[in-house]
C-alpha cells in the first residue's frame, strides 16, 4: 500500500476515537495526520511527511487550547451555589466577612465596597474558594 493510505487511516482511526472522547483534541491530530497523508500523496519525503504532521498537530493543540482558555474567560459563571442564602457570621476590618453556608465558615467579599452589614445575603459569584455576597437574589 501506498504510504499515503497507512496516514489516511490512522487519521480515521483518531477522528473514531475523538466520537468517544468529544475533547477535540484528537480531531486537531487527526487533521494533522490527513496533513502527513496528503504529504505523501504529493510524493514529498518521510521527512517532510513527518515534519509537516508535527507541526499541524503542535499548532493546532495551541491554536485550540487558546480558544479553550479565551472561552472559559467569557463564560459566566455557572454554579449551583449562586442565589443561594448565607448567614453572616463575622465582618472584618479589610472588609471581608466569615458567613456560613452548607455547613462550614466560608470566606467572603461584598459585592460593593459599600455594601451594608446587615441584612440577607445570597452568593453572586465564587472566585476560588471566596463567595462573592450580595443583598440582591441572584438570578441562578
Amino acid at each position: 500500500m501506498a504510504p499515503y493510505v497507512y496516514w489516511f487511516l490512522l487519521a480515521l482511526g483518531l477522528v473514531i476515537l475523538e466520537l468517544a472522547t468529544g475533547t477535540f483534541y484528537m480531531l486537531v491530530l487527526a487533521l494533522a495526520l490527513a496533513i502527513g497523508g496528503v504529504a505523501a500523496l504529493f510524493g514529498l519525503s518521510e521527512s517532510m511527511q513527518f515534519t509537516l504532521s508535527a507541526v499541524a498537530g503542535v499548532v493546532g493543540t495551541l491554536v485550540l487550547q487558546r480558544v479553550r482558555r479565551a472561552k472559559s474567560a467569557h463564560e459566566p459563571n455557572q454554579s449551583l451555589d449562586i442565589g443561594q442564602p448565607v448567614q453572616n457570621v463575622s465582618w472584618r476590618k479589610d472588609g471581608s466577612a466569615r458567613v456560613f453556608y452548607r455547613g462550614a465558615e466560608w470566606d467572603a467579599e461584598p459585592e460593593h465596597k459599600d455594601t451594608p452589614h446587615e441584612g440577607p445575603f445570597y452568593i453572586k459569584e465564587l472566585r476560588g474558594s471566596t463567595l462573592i455576597i450580595t443583598h440582591r437574589k441572584p438570578q441562578a
